[in-house]
């Protein structure tokens, strides 16, 4: 089974290290200019600038003595420059169609700009040692941690900065992974809630850690040291860097806590059904909170760490009724309200918690769907290629 894998590295701090930093503010310059030139021309033409005709103009441009110093990113990342607008308009214009609320890339600052891309050429890695590597860069070395090895089948290379400063390497590789985990034939249904993280239809709870939560007296420390800073001082840039890395903790917890639950769950389970839920309606009613569980992120984790252990994620359906129907008799309470914890069916009287019970339809609904899948695949034998697209698994990252 190929898959696309990311492994990412962090650089050793060293002065030449400011090259890279400049050649990512120049890539935000020609985004910017990008932008400026995707508007202008809808704005004269009323259509929209197709990337090859932008990639070819950026090349007219690099010639010119104004634009020079674009010469300094490599081509491949102004053509991923080029890239990435088109991907987001398309995107946009995707969304717009189905009537959904997005909008259209926009200018960034420069100083927020924080990567670039490089695919074929521009790089090339060097020796390396036991726990470190080098890699060239548009003519010069850079060193970097080698926390585990490198597959060949490199397809591209990104350089990121973070908001602390530090500098990340990004190898993506197309890689043919065997699956070694153990196949349980095991199938559960599991509820997102509010006050515990997953219910499963057995009544299991997991509760969330609430990472951001914990982390509320140092955040407010640090940004009451960061307010009391003149802007663009020395010591307000320390006061800042203090209060990204309160939020870097937090999101390096709960990415660990969620690799860990994901790693339970999928050597648990081979079919896992989850709800699909409406997250950027919820994080409007309940905004902080939202964030702290931060249900995309899991869905994402769990999503790649079961496509590599060959194991299925299946979401029901975003209006599918999982909490007000009854599991036993199917009488669906139309009245219930998101404070009812517990409700008694007005069919056959059985009383519910109502995250079980959501839990339970979520399981039922889910293996129907998954069986019917199973029969068109059996009946209407298709290429590997069509069996992937017809398959409810969401993708790895």
């Amino acid at each position: 089974m190929e898959l696309t894998r990311t492994y990412q590295f962090r650089l050793y701090r060293a002065d030449q290290n400011g090259h890279l930093i400049q050649q990512i503010d120049i890539a935000g310059i020609i985004y910017n200019h990008c932008i400026a030139l995707h508007r202008r021309y809808y704005r004269l033409f009323g259509r929209h600038l197709h990337k090859y005709t932008l990639a070819k103009h950026i090349t007219r441009l690099k010639k010119l003595p104004k634009h020079a110093f674009w010469n300094k990113v490599g081509s491949q990342a102004i053509q991923d420059v080029v890239e990435r607008i088109d991907k987001g308009y398309a995107l946009f214009f995707r969304n717009l169609k189905a009537k959904l609320r997005t909008s259209p890339p926009g200018f960034k600052k420069v100083k927020r700009y924080s990567s670039f891309t490089l695919k074929q050429a521009g790089w090339e890695l060097l020796g390396a040692g036991a726990h470190w590597a080098r890699i060239r860069i548009q003519g010069r070395n850079y060193k970097f941690v080698k926390s585990r090895e490198i597959p060949p089948s490199v397809k591209t290379v990104t350089v990121k900065r973070d908001k602390l400063g530090n500098l990340w390497l990004y190898f993506v590789c197309q890689e043919d992974i065997q699956s070694k985990a153990t196949m349980t034939g095991k199938m559960a249904g599991f509820d997102f809630g509010m006050k515990v993280f997953l219910t499963d239809d057995q009544g299991e709870e997991t509760l969330s850690p609430l990472y951001l939560k914990q982390a509320q007296k140092d955040l407010r420390k640090a940004n009451r040291s960061l307010a009391r800073k003149r802007k663009g001082s020395g010591g307000w840039y320390k006061a800042k860097d203090q209060l990204n890395k309160v939020y870097q903790s937090v999101v390096n917890k709960r990415t660990d806590w969620f690799f860990k639950l994901a790693h339970n769950l999928t050597n648990q389970f081979d079919y896992l059904c989850f709800e699909d839920l409406n997250m950027k309606g919820m994080q409007a009613m309940w905004g902080r909170k939202i964030s702290d569980l931060a249900r995309s992120e899991f869905m994402n984790i769990l999503g790649y760490l079961a496509s590599l252990k060959n194991k299925t994620v299946y979401l029901v359906g975003r209006f599918f009724p999982s909490s007000k129907t009854c599991s036993c008799c199917g009488f669906v309470h139309k009245e219930l309200a998101l404070n009812d914890r517990q409700w008694s069916c007005a069919g056959c009287g059985v009383n519910h918690h109502r995250d079980i019970n959501a839990a339970v339809n979520i399981l039922r609904e889910g293996s129907s769907s998954l069986g019917k899948m199973a029969v068109r695949l059996r009946s209407e034998p298709c290429s590997l290629e069509a069996a992937i697209a017809i398959s409810p698994r969401i993708p790895c990252l």
